[in-house]
């Protein structure tokens, strides 16, 4: 088969790789907190990559290889709401999920109060601490936020800035994406320190996606992905072509 071909087919692939990455970007254009991804391409031309039915031999285009995440600041938006804060600077808030343990990070700072139980110094007629409810500040989707000695946090004035903590890493690069504004470290972003960013109460850091750039990606990525499919139609052809002329 004339590599023509694979390089059209190949190519019309990965820029549909590319366009999902770009349609997320703007769909979460005024999401809060969001970072906008991108998308990073490998050549094939040095070496065989394996292919979803079979290896892709070199010289067959690019690969889409990762989607790597934008962590510069967004816009501001001024809500004058007491449980909003931002962080100035750079740094993460910590979510705490109680029922895995599970710790993941955020620059969406948009809280709100949610009720957790914790034994008292009471106890029952059986000698057990008597549960009471307390309210502590949360991301309202059942995580609670880490203070900077990474406990809890009471509500009891909202009004007052609260003792949110504000934690860092010393590289960003490759830490993984859930739930659109959260992420979750790995082993090369190094040890977990003490954020220099400044809390600011009231305010939102808003999504950092540029929405005209984002537009002129979507429609970079179309018009490769039409060229890629007139390569592919046009090695179709020649293919035809010269399988008549062997009849």
């Amino acid at each position: 088969m004339n590599q023509s071909f694979y390089i059209g087919a190949v190519g019309a692939q990965q820029q549909l790789k590319r366009l999902n990455v770009h349609a997320d970007n703007i769909a979460n254009v005024n999401t809060t907190g969001f970072k906008a991804n991108r998308a990073d391409f490998s050549a094939l031309i040095y070496q065989d990559r394996q292919g979803v039915e079979e290896e892709l031999p070199m010289g067959v285009g690019t690969k889409l290889l990762m989607t790597a995440t934008d962590f510069s600041s967004g816009g501001v938006a001024d809500t004058g709401r007491s449980l909003d804060y931002m962080i100035e600077g750079e740094g993460f808030f910590a979510l705490v999920d109680l029922a895995t343990g599970e710790v993941s990070y955020t620059r969406n700072g948009a809280f709100y109060m949610a009720e957790h139980l914790q034994p008292s110094e009471e106890l029952d007629e059986n000698g057990e601490p008597i549960m009471e409810s307390v309210y502590c500040l949360s991301d309202g989707k059942g995580r609670f936020v880490l203070s900077q000695m990474g406990g809890l946090i009471e509500v009891e004035d909202a009004t007052e800035m609260l003792p949110i903590g504000i934690f860092d890493y010393s590289n960003y690069n490759g830490m993984t994406q859930i739930d659109g504004t959260r992420y979750l470290p790995v082993d090369k972003n190094g040890g977990l320190w003490f954020g220099t960013g400044k809390l600011v109460q009231g305010v939102l850091e808003m999504s950092n996606a540029d929405l005209a750039d984002e537009i002129t990606k979507v429609i970079e990525s179309q018009r490769a992905y039409g060229m890629a499919l007139k390569m592919v139609q046009t090695s179709d052809e020649i293919e035809t072509t010269i399988n008549g002329l062997r009849n």
